[in-house]
């Protein structure tokens, strides 16, 4: 099946870590997202921002938007995030077939309280999924996701490094593509039309 071919025209502007970092070249994260050639997402128990368990399963019959960041993210998850809801917005009632995501990959900072009084500011139906470190790295890998601290020893603080993407998962919870950084509300919304199943 043939993948977002918006994702071509931006490879080169990706920040994608090294082969080093990663054990992956940012050749072989597109090639994996792009055409399928491994499994992209699956199984996850998780807490939302009002501490309510939550799981894969919960979602099912919803596209699913999901977007992995940090709250303390000062630029790229505020614009991903902010044009995620734009696109629901643009959706109208059609946005209620779809359930955007905010896994974050800070979960030392990014506690459920936090996350209630951020992830409203973007949408009212933007839920933010936090958990364990090792919760977080496993579905993280799931979804092919890369993020990794960094020191800032002269402000005795840190950031995380990591790939924007915005994944596009089916009503069965299969993986269907992807949204580099930066993708337009319009094209984001204009996507997930196609993908919706038909009011009833």
């Amino acid at each position: 099946m043939k993948r977002f071919a918006l994702a071509i025209a931006l490879l080169s502007e990706l920040s994608l870590p090294s082969v080093a970092d990663s054990q992956r070249s940012a050749a072989e994260v597109m090639d994996i997202l792009m055409w399928g050639r491994e499994p992209v997402g699956g199984p996850f128990k998780l807490i939302d921002q009002n501490r309510i368990n939550r799981t894969n399963e919960d979602f099912r019959g919803k596209l699913l938007l999901v977007y992995f960041g940090f709250t303390y993210c000062p630029d790229v998850c505020p614009t991903d995030l902010q044009n995620i809801g734009l696109a629901l917005d643009l959706l109208g009632e059609s946005a209620e077939g779809v359930q955007p995501l905010f896994i974050t990959i800070d979960p030392e900072r990014d506690t459920p309280e936090h996350l209630k009084n951020y992830v409203p500011t973007f949408h009212p139906r933007l839920l933010g999924l936090t958990g364990e470190a090792s919760s977080i790295r496993s579905v993280a890998d799931a979804y092919k996701v890369f993020y990794a601290k960094v020191l800032n020893e002269a402000r005795d603080d840190y950031t995380v490094d990591h790939t924007a993407f915005i994944y596009l998962m089916g009503i069965d919870g299969n993986y269907i593509g992807f949204f580099p950084p930066g993708t337009s509300p319009d094209r984001i919304a204009e996507i997930v039309r196609k993908r919706l199943p038909p009011l009833r």
